[in-house]
């Protein structure tokens, strides 16, 4: 079944993203390398967020994240921009772990769900299904995986 491939691909960019954040010293998650606007803390908490945006925030229900996730990793947000202390890399873990497994039992049965209003990303794409949404995630989720990958070999 289409559904059960999907997750599974799900569980796989995930898993990689869990294993990333596991092997990474606290020491270095805050270090913004020369050429770069964000460390390795701001793309893991954004991934979070964005799948969060991506699920529950295009159908306009309540996102299930730590309240100060918003401000510290939303789009446009960088750690040089932080008033607050940002959430270590283990309770990003958790949050991220936990994430997996809500998304995936909100969408069973969801995929063409239709949004309420299509949403239309900072590349003017656009996607009218919750599935739609949430498929473009796991590219969305790539692209900042590669540049933890860079941040983490400049620091190095």
């Amino acid at each position: 079944m289409l559904e059960q491939k999907i997750f599974h691909q799900m569980e796989t960019v995930r898993g990689l993203t869990e294993k990333s954040i596991n092997k990474i010293p606290e020491e270095i998650a805050n270090i913004v390398p020369q050429g770069f606007n964000n460390n390795i803390r701001w793309n893991f908490g954004h991934i979070a967020y964005i799948q969060e945006k991506l699920v529950y925030g295009v159908l306009g229900e309540q996102m299930s994240l730590p309240q100060e996730y918003e401000k510290l990793f939303s789009a446009g947000t960088k750690p040089a921009d932080w008033e607050q202390t940002p959430p270590t890399l283990e309770e990003i873990s958790v949050v991220l772990t936990e994430q997996k497994s809500r998304v995936k039992k909100s969408l069973q049965g969801n995929f063409d769900k239709e949004l309420p209003k299509p949403f239309t990303n900072k590349a003017g794409i656009t996607f009218p299904t919750l599935g739609d949404t949430f498929l473009f995630s796991f590219y969305h989720e790539a692209l900042h995986m590669e540049a933890i990958k860079r941040i983490y070999l400049e620091c190095k």
